[in-house]
């Protein structure tokens, strides 16, 4: 059973910078896609970001463009997230998720993953 790994995540003041890493369990894990998502209290698990592992190609959330970056290393089997300019409202648990589908798109609701890290909470203060 491969077991996906957050970490990075913390407090940090509004308009620092954070850096999400997500490492795979196993090295031959290839999935066709992995995922960010993020889900603040009381709300539902919301899409942020996802990257397609083999072409890099990336989709981002509205809410996060020109602010976070996804990027992968084929290599080590890890993904990343840079996050900067942050606000207050990025406040969440982030987690990341992977995919065997071959279905191309933005994929952005969470069903469409198979596999999911545990979460590591983001905390941005005003």
């Amino acid at each position: 059973q491969v077991q996906l790994v957050e970490s990075g995540g913390g407090l940090v003041q509004a308009g620092g910078s954070l850096r999400l890493s997500c490492a795979a369990s196993r090295s031959t894990f290839r999935p066709y896609g992995m995922g960010w998502f993020r889900q603040a209290p009381g709300n539902e698990r919301e899409f942020v970001a996802r990257i397609n592992f083999s072409t890099s190609r990336s989709y981002y959330a509205d809410f996060v463009k020109d602010r976070f970056t996804i990027s992968r290393d084929y290599a080590k089997n890890t993904m990343y997230l840079q996050m900067n300019s942050l606000k207050p409202e990025d406040t969440a648990v982030y987690y990341c998720a992977a995919d065997f589908s071959r279905a191309g798109g933005k994929r952005s609701n969470p069903d469409e993953y198979e596999y999911w890290g545990q979460g590591t909470q983001v905390t941005v203060s005003s």
